[in-house]
């Protein structure tokens, strides 16, 4: 069955919904533009005749389609709803390229430029078809594309005769700011396994990801006129860029690969009077990930000692979600079906860890294997997000076999 149309159509749809999140908010879902696009996907389903459709007040939407044959297991299917607060997803305006012929990419009026000499996977994408967004905001590939697909792997699931299991859906709110699943409904998504469709290049398999967690430094400062401050004024600016030496050079994200941690400084707000340094602390082995908090604790400290500050540094640390390894380890099935069904899609399956995290790893956390699986798209959280169609067809296609062949 020609879904392709139908699948692009979606898409373009819900790219249309702001649901970039808002870190701070109050409320959940931290922004009203996700709850729209819950409830779009909700019609959507009734439409499509699923059955325990529930919308949470809090952008948690759930639903099953039951299974077609008999002594089957459940699966589950997740995709977020939300946008990255680190770039504006509002008024996105796609542009369709067909058959792309490489060379540079521009966006809109031109401004900006998606090149191969930046972007070498561009070369493995000559003559597919690509959408970009104009240069003023990211795609939203990440993750609406992984919604179109479900929705349309269910449209087809529904349209067929193919045998397929029970299928459990969930779609969640502020996956990019870590607090999608805080109100997770665990007794509405009872599944033997799950799969977060939130990856990438065509391929992905992911089931390693970093143990996280978030630091806040705040450094406090007295301002006095510029005029009189000798032997006065503390300039929090000043301190917080002395602070942020103590840290290695070569342990951030644009110089670590694979499975190499890092701290991320991501945010850097204040005056003279106060700042705050806003961290992302990763690494995927467990031992590392506590070393690298006890090292800002103790950095913290020593700063404290050596400046003498009236008013002392202080620090907050949270923990945001742990590697998922070991808990897929105990469902081995969950990865050979995916691995399975990709290769009897002419895919290549390609297992690599995933440098961040997803609301997999709340999940497995909770017990639940929850292996993330591709969307088609690339260079998510950016101005140059790109996703190619056949990408998401392929995505399509894996979901729909992962369905039929757990009937076997």
């Amino acid at each position: 069955m020609d879904f392709r149309d139908a699948l692009l159509a979606r898409f373009l749809s819900y790219i249309e919904f702001d649901t970039q999140s808002k870190i701070g908010a109050k409320s959940s879902p931290s922004t009203q533009g996700q709850l729209k696009l819950a409830k779009q996907i909700e019609q959507e389903l009734r439409i499509l005749e699923l059955e325990d459709i529930k919308l949470t007040k809090h952008g948690i939407l759930t639903a099953l389609l039951p299974a077609n044959v008999e002594n089957t297991p459940t699966i589950g299917l997740i995709a977020h709803l939300d946008t990255s607060p680190e770039c504006s997803g509002k008024n996105v305006r796609a542009e369709v390229i067909e058959n792309y012929r490489g060379g540079d990419i521009a966006l809109g009026i031109g401004e900006e430029f998606i090149s191969p000499v930046f972007y070498s996977f561009l070369h493995k994408l000559v003559g597919k078809t690509l959408i970009v967004a104009d240069g003023n905001t990211l795609l939203g590939a990440d993750n609406k594309a992984g919604i179109a697909e479900i929705l349309t792997a269910l449209s087809l699931l529904k349209q067929t005769n193919i045998p397929h299991c029970h299928i459990r859906v969930a779609f969640t709110p502020d996956e990019e700011i870590g607090l999608g699943m805080n109100y997770f409904p665990m007794e509405d998504f009872p599944c033997d396994w799950a799969y977060t469709i939130d990856g990438g290049e065509v391929g992905e398999l992911e089931y390693e990801n970093f143990n996280g967690a978030s630091a806040k430094v705040t450094i406090h400062g007295r301002n006095i006129h510029t005029g009189s401050a000798k032997g006065k004024m503390i300039n929090a600016l000043t301190l917080a860029c002395e602070f942020q030496q103590v840290f290695p050079v070569d342990e951030t994200p644009e110089k670590t690969e694979g499975k190499e941690g890092f701290f991320h400084l991501h945010r850097f707000v204040g005056d003279v009077e106060k700042v705050e340094l806003h961290y992302l602390i990763r690494d995927f082995d467990e031992t590392q990930f506590n070393a690298r908090k006890t090292f800002m604790e103790k950095a913290v400290k020593r700063f404290n000692q050596q400046k003498g500050l009236r008013q002392k540094v202080e620090l907050e640390i949270k923990d945001s979600y742990k590697n998922m390894y070991a808990t897929v380890q105990k469902v081995p099935q969950a990865i050979q079906l995916a691995d399975l069904a990709m290769r009897e899609c002419g895919i290549d399956p390609l297992h690599k860890p995933i440098r961040g995290g997803t609301d997999g790893a709340w999940l497995a956390e909770k017990g639940l294997a929850c292996p993330n699986i591709f969307t088609g798209g690339y260079n998510f959280h950016s101005k140059h997000e790109l996703i190619s169609l056949e990408g998401m067809e392929c995505a399509v296609k894996t979901i729909v076999k992962i369905a039929e062949l757990a009937v076997k």
